[in-house]
């Protein structure tokens, strides 16, 4: 018996046809949509405080004006976290929808993760729920589901629950689930989008608009990734060790109904477009569950310079030097200079002739980082460096947010499945927990024969990596696709050649986690993201290209490897 669950969007703003995509393009059981990340519950939460009744992914709604009779006709459930912080908001719209275009569809709803109201000071307080609210409203016969901010692989877990009569505590076929529904939730990632080897890959497959992937599921747990064929894009090994290496940490991934042993994965070719994932264990989950916290932090402004030609670092030197008064009138609490040498020598057009040089400020106080400092830079325009000028025209300062986790007991979260026909059922907490440990560190392979020639060459000629981000932490996930690659690469990039290799980590908390059934090392980087993606820490402020700015550092590698 195999239930064949989908993926049509990985974030709010993905390809809009693709639900249409993924109904008309092959059989399907389920079709699950993700929308929500940190940022986009920040994002709905400002939504809401300008109308109380907003808070979900009103894109959601319009697809589904598009697909609704399809989904029916076919015989396809629905199941969506577009809820975002009004599930029974959105629930309510889709029913109004149905009625409209008069589709009789029967729409659930799962609530109980908002904690706002216990968390003064946050716009959302949102905790990440389990899969078994979803299992309670698809067993009693919805077509459409619902959700607040649940876990992303609770998207499958709910309905592989609900399909298979699987119960709490059954954690092998649980992580199973888990781990399917962390290979879909990002949609394109697992068919070729983002993909580290996608100019190699590009040779041999059309990766202009890859398929969305879907999942066949069995009753044991294992699963087949595969996508509708015909599509673009293309599953293998390495796409899906990619997207099962993103955002996650050590061996151990909790969620709220079962703990994940990344290190039992297997993973193998199965046929074209198709990776069989089996062996997966799981453990009972830990007693708490995760507190999603957006609030506002603030405001931030900027000013960037752009500095042509000659002498740049003594350009750079004068806007400083004159800029420095404006701010110590009135200090912001936050101010970080960055000159960004994208100038060539030589250059033939006066785009590549030139750097960035940006002023960004932050503080409580929208004055403070508002026109009276900006305008300071917009005074220096005949008075300055030759050639000045600014990419746009500074401005009062806009406001931004801050993401924290914080973990409450599993009991202190009223989750509830609210049926079609308005029953409320109770999803009682996990009966059975554990506390999350790391693992121990699993033994490396032998190490790589010493003395052969070696190339100064860049990692990611041997090396692939995904990066992202969780919180103000960022996850770099490094794999390679042989045995000998691995005992060289198991060996070779520490947590300290990782630092050595890019400076900015430095003087962070790096911690290495190994996972040698997907031949790959994953890293933490604590603290590099500042307050999270809404605050707009860095340059990358989600870290998504950090695994390729890692996979672009030249390192020395055995000539047998290149």
């Amino acid at each position: 018996m195999t239930l064949r669950l989908g993926n049509a969007s990985g974030f709010y703003g993905d390809r809009f046809d693709a639900l249409r995509e993924m109904l008309t393009g092959g059989e399907l059981d389920v079709l699950t949509g993700d929308y929500l990340a940190e940022l986009t519950m920040l994002i709905l939460g400002r939504d809401r405080l300008k109308d109380p009744g907003a808070g979900y992914a009103r894109t959601f709604l319009r697809q589904l004006e598009d697909c609704l009779g399809l989904a029916r006709e076919r015989g396809v459930r629905i199941v969506t976290n577009a809820g975002g912080l009004n599930p029974a908001g959105l629930a309510d719209a889709v029913r109004q929808l149905a009625d409209r275009l008069g589709i009789p569809v029967r729409v659930a709803h799962v609530e109980g993760d908002d904690l706002t109201a216990a968390h003064p000071g946050s716009l959302a307080a949102h905790a990440y729920l389990g899969g078994f609210g979803i299992a309670e409203c698809l067993r009693a016969g919805a077509d459409i589901v619902v959700t607040g901010r649940v876990t992303d692989a609770a998207l499958v877990t709910g309905p592989a629950a609900a399909h298979f009569g699987w119960r709490p505590g059954e954690y092998d076929r649980l992580a199973g689930a888990v781990v399917a529904g962390h290979v879909l939730e990002c949609g394109t990632q697992a068919t070729g989008g983002n993909y580290a080897f996608f100019a190699e890959a590009g040779a041999r497959w059309d990766l202009r608009r890859p398929g969305f992937p879907l999942a066949e599921l069995h009753e044991d747990g294992s699963c087949v990734i595969t996508k509708h064929p015909g599509t673009g894009g293309f599953v293998d090994v390495g796409t899906v060790t990619a997207q099962l290496l993103y955002e996650t940490g050590g061996a151990r991934y909790p969620g709220p109904d079962v703990t994940a042993r990344l290190d039992s994965v297997r993973l193998s070719q199965d046929g074209p477009d198709r990776v069989r994932i089996e062996g997966v264990r799981g453990e009972a989950p830990p007693p708490t569950l995760k507190v999603g916290r957006n609030r506002l932090g603030g405001f931030r402004n900027e000013v960037v310079f752009v500095l042509t030609g000659l002498d740049i670092e003594a350009k750079a030197a004068l806007v400083r030097e004159q800029m420095a008064d404006a701010l110590a009138k009135s200090p912001p609490a936050g101010t970080r200079w960055e000159l960004v040498r994208t100038d060539r020598p030589d250059a033939d057009t006066e785009e590549t002739a030139s750097a960035l040089l940006r002023l960004v400020v932050r503080d409580r106080d929208q004055e403070t980082v508002g026109r009276a400092l900006t305008g300071a830079a917009v005074e220096l325009a005949l008075a300055s460096y030759p050639g000045f000028h600014v990419l746009a025209p500074p401005g009062k300062g806009a406001p931004y947010g801050v993401f924290e986790d914080v973990y409450v007991p599993q009991g202190d979260v009223p989750h509830m499945a609210v049926l079609h026909d308005g029953r409320r059922i109770p999803v009682p907490p996990a009966q059975d927990t554990l506390v999350l440990q790391d693992s121990p560190a699993p033994p490396l392979p032998e190490p790589y024969p010493a003395g052969g020639p070696t190339r100064r060459a860049p990692l990611g000629l041997v090396a692939g990596a995904r990066s992202g981000d969780k919180g103000g932490n960022a996850n770099v996930g490094v794999w390679v696709r042989s045995d000998e690659a691995w005992r060289w690469l198991a060996h070779t990039l520490t947590a300290e050649t990782f630092r050595r290799l890019l400076p900015e980590t430095a003087e962070l908390a790096v911690t290495r986690h190994i996972l040698p059934n997907l031949r790959a090392l994953n890293f933490t980087v604590e603290g590099v993201l500042g307050e999270g993606v809404a605050a707009q820490h860095r340059f990358d402020p989600q870290a998504k290209a950090l695994g390729e700015w890692l996979r672009s550092r030249h390192l020395d590698i055995p000539e047998a490897l290149l």
